[in-house]
């Protein structure tokens, strides 16, 4: 593992299953991470001042009402705009594959559907810390530097 990392993991929006987000959250705990979970619905805005606060390396966003091509570009602006454009943001839950361009383009580094395993997700983390930008050819998913 590449270090122990802070990471918020965050449900934006009015979705409210989060069974998912806490399975991720416990993954990353149990892997020596320190993770901040939000809780549900929250707020671009609260996000990022969770992730502000809690000095995060990493933000986690789930979705699972459909708002993740509103919100998620929306809090990936925000976080540009407070400066803070070095954070790593991944995505998880019912996303399109259709979608998932715009997302990328909008700062996304990282995203996992349904069944993906908690190890896919941590390998991600070490190499995101690795390789903080760039194309990962080798793994399954695909990300963009901002």
């Amino acid at each position: 593992m590449a270090g122990r990392q802070r990471i918020v993991i965050a449900k934006p929006g009015l979705d409210g299953h989060d069974r998912g987000a806490k399975v991720v959250a416990r993954a990353l705990r149990d892997a020596g991470h320190e993770v901040i979970y939000t809780g549900l619905r929250r707020t671009p805005e609260q996000i990022i001042m969770t992730a502000m606060d809690e000095d995060a390396s990493f933000l986690g966003l789930s979705s699972l009402s459909g708002a993740h091509g509103h919100l998620f570009p929306k809090i990936c602006k925000l976080l540009i705009e407070q400066g803070m454009g070095d954070v790593i943001v991944f995505a998880g839950g019912i996303i399109p594959e259709d979608d998932r361009k715009a997302l990328y383009e909008a700062g996304i580094r990282a995203i996992f559907g349904p069944g993906t395993s908690t190890e896919e997700i941590l390998s991600f983390i070490d190499e995101a810390v690795q390789k903080p930008s760039g194309v990962s050819v080798e793994s399954g998913w695909k990300w963009q530097g901002l």
